[in-house]
C-alpha cells in the first residue's frame, strides 16, 4: 500500500489525477462564477477610508464573504489612472484590495492570500475584464479567476462589484504547482521616462538597472533570481535561441487575445506596463491584468487619441502598435521575426476565431453574463452609468467583438490589410464599423453623472457626502 500510495503521489498528474495546488478551496466559493457572490465590508470609519483612498494605505477591517466572517483584513484603495481618476471628479466608487495576511500572518480565504474588488471604472458593461480573463483561460493562458459579488459596507448596500483573484502565492500554486517561479508586476515610475526595463529590454548585467521589474517582485528574492530574469532578457534582445528563454508558445497565445482586445494600456501601449512577468527556470513568460480599458477605450495620456471606430476595430494584427512603440517592445518583435512563430501566431488567431467566436461561444458567454449582473446592474446605487446605459454598452461590446473577429479574420484570409502601413495606403479595405460609437463602453462623461449617485450612497453609510 505505501509503494502504491508513493506511486500515485509522483505520477499523479499523468494519471490525470489534479495537483491539491491547482483545486484550492476558494476555486469552488468565491470563484464560483455562476452566481452572484455576497461580501459585507465591516468598517469602523467608512467616510475616513474614502477620504483617503488616494492614499492606498491599508486599514484594517472585517468581512463577511457568503455570510462567512472573516477578521482582521488588510483593505485599501487600488487602481492608477482610475484612482486617481475617481478622486479628481470627486466620486467614491474606488476599486479595492481584500488582504488576508497584511495584518495577520497565514491570514488566507480558503487559501487565498488576497483578491481585488474592480469597479467597473469606465466600463458601463461590467464585461470587459472577466470577458478579457475566460479568453485567456480559452487560449490557455494561465489567467486571474474571477466572479460577480455584490458588495455593502456595513449592512449598506455600495454596488456589484468584480471579484479578481490577484497573481500571487495562491495564484502561483494554482497555476505552476508548489514549486513555482517567480514572479513581478512591471511597472513604471514615470511615463516621460525611457522604462527600457518595463519594456523589457536588456540594458546591461546590473540589477539596478530594472528597477521598474525588480522593485516590484512580487515574492521575496535573490540576485540568482535577478541574473536569470537578465540573463532571459539578454537572450531576447539578440533574437536568438528565444525557446531558452521565452515561453514562446505560452506568449504568442497571450499576444493573440491581447492584439485582439486592442488594449493598449498595456505592454503593446505607450504605458508599456499592465502585464504580469513569470519567471521559472530562467524562461519568461507573460500573463494578463487589467482590462477596463480595452476594445479600443483607451485615451488616458494620450493627447490626440484615435477614436475612429472604423481605425481601431480593424487595427491591424501584424504590427498592433505604432512604428516606435513596436520597436521598443522586444517580446513581440523580436518573436514576430521569426517566420516559424509568426506562422504559429496566425494559427492561434485562426484557433480563437474559429472556436470562440465563429462556434458562438462568445456569445453565449456574454448574454449569460449579462443575465446574472442585470438586476444588481439595476439597483447599483454606486454605478457609473444608468441601466439603460449598461444595456447600450452589452450590446455595443458584442457588435464590437463580432466586428473586430471579422476584420482579424479578413486580415488572415488577406482581404484587408495586417499592417498599418497597408492599411493607410489602402483606406477603403476594412470592416464598416461607423456605426459603433466607442464611447458607449464608457467615457469620462459617465464620471460626471455619477456623482450624484455616489454621494448619495455615501450619505447612507456616513451620514455625510464625500
Amino acid at each position: 500500500m505505501a509503494v502504491l500510495l508513493t506511486l500515485l503521489l509522483m505520477l499523479g498528474e499523468q494519471l490525470g489525477i489534479p495537483k491539491a495546488s491547482a483545486n484550492p478551496g476558494y476555486v469552488t466559493r468565491l470563484f464560483d462564477n455562476s452566481r452572484v457572490h455576497t461580501i459585507d465590508i465591516q468598517i469602523a470609519d467608512w467616510g475616513a477610508f474614502i477620504e483617503n483612498a488616494e492614499k492606498e494605505e491599508y486599514v484594517t477591517c472585517a468581512v463577511e464573504i457568503d455570510g462567512e466572517a472573516f477578521h482582521n483584513i488588510g483593505l485599501r484603495a487600488k487602481g492608477n489612472n482610475s484612482l486617481r481618476l475617481t478622486e479628481e471628479y470627486g466620486l467614491s466608487r474606488y476599486s479595492l484590495k481584500l488582504e488576508f495576511d497584511q495584518f495577520l500572518d497565514g491570514g488566507n480565504y480558503y487559501g487565498l492570500d488576497k483578491f481585488s474588488l474592480d469597479a467597473a471604472f469606465q466600463d458601463n458593461s461590467y464585461l470587459k475584464t472577466c470577458m478579457v480573463y475566460d479568453m485567456m483561460a480559452f487560449m490557455e493562458v494561465p489567467a486571474p479567476l474571477c466572479s460577480y459579488t455584490w458588495v455593502t459596507v456595513n449592512g449598506e448596500d455600495w454596488g456589484l462589484f468584480l471579484a479578481v483573484e490577484e497573481p500571487e502565492e495562491a495564484f502561483a500554486r494554482r497555476n505552476f504547482g508548489n514549486d513555482y517561479g517567480k514572479l513581478y508586476k512591471p511597472d513604471y515610475r514615470s511615463l516621460n521616462a525611457e522604462n527600457a526595463d518595463v519594456a523589457l529590454q536588456y540594458i546591461d548585467d546590473h540589477p539596478d538597472s530594472y528597477p521598474g521589474i525588480f522593485e516590484n517582485a512580487k515574492f521575496k528574492g535573490s540576485e540568482a533570481d535577478q541574473k536569470r530574469v537578465i540573463e532571459a532578457l539578454k537572450t531576447l534582445s539578440t533574437g536568438e535561441n528565444l525557446e531558452t528563454a521565452i515561453n514562446v508558445d505560452e506568449v504568442l497565445r497571450y499576444f493573440t487575445v491581447q492584439v485582439f482586445v486592442m488594449n493598449w494600456d498595456s505592454y503593446l501601449g505607450r504605458t508599456g506596463h499592465n502585464y504580469f512577468l513569470y519567471e521559472q527556470d530562467g524562461v519568461l513568460s507573460m500573463l494578463p491584468w487589467d482590462y477596463n480599458l480595452a476594445f479600443g477605450t483607451y485615451a488616458l495620456g494620450m493627447t490626440d487619441p484615435i477614436k475612429d471606430s472604423n481605425i481601431l476595430i480593424n487595427y491591424p494584427i501584424n504590427t498592433p502598435a505604432e512604428g516606435r512603440v513596436m520597436l521598443n517592445r522586444p517580446l513581440y518583435h523580436n518573436l514576430m521575426k521569426h517566420d516559424e512563430y509568426f506562422a504559429r501566431y496566425h494559427d492561434y488567431f485562426d484557433e480563437f476565431l474559429s472556436e470562440y467566436f465563429e462556434s458562438g461561444r462568445f456569445e453565449t458567454f456574454l448574454r449569460q453574463a449579462e443575465r446574472l449582473i442585470a438586476p444588481y446592474v439595476q439597483k447599483d446605487p454606486t454605478a457609473f452609468c444608468s441601466f439603460a446605459d449598461h444595456q447600450l454598452a452589452v450590446d455595443t461590446l458584442e457588435q464590437v467583438c463580432l466586428l473586430r473577429a471579422q476584420s482579424v479574420r479578413s486580415q488572415l484570409d488577406g482581404e484587408i490589410p495586417a499592417t498599418i502601413r497597408d492599411q493607410q495606403e489602402n483606406p477603403d479595405s476594412k470592416v464598416d464599423a461607423s456605426e459603433i460609437l466607442l464611447t458607449d463602453l464608457g467615457d469620462f462623461e459617465d464620471l460626471e453623472s455619477a456623482k450624484e449617485r455616489q454621494d448619495a450612497a455615501l450619505r447612507g453609510i456616513t451620514g455625510k457626502s464625500a
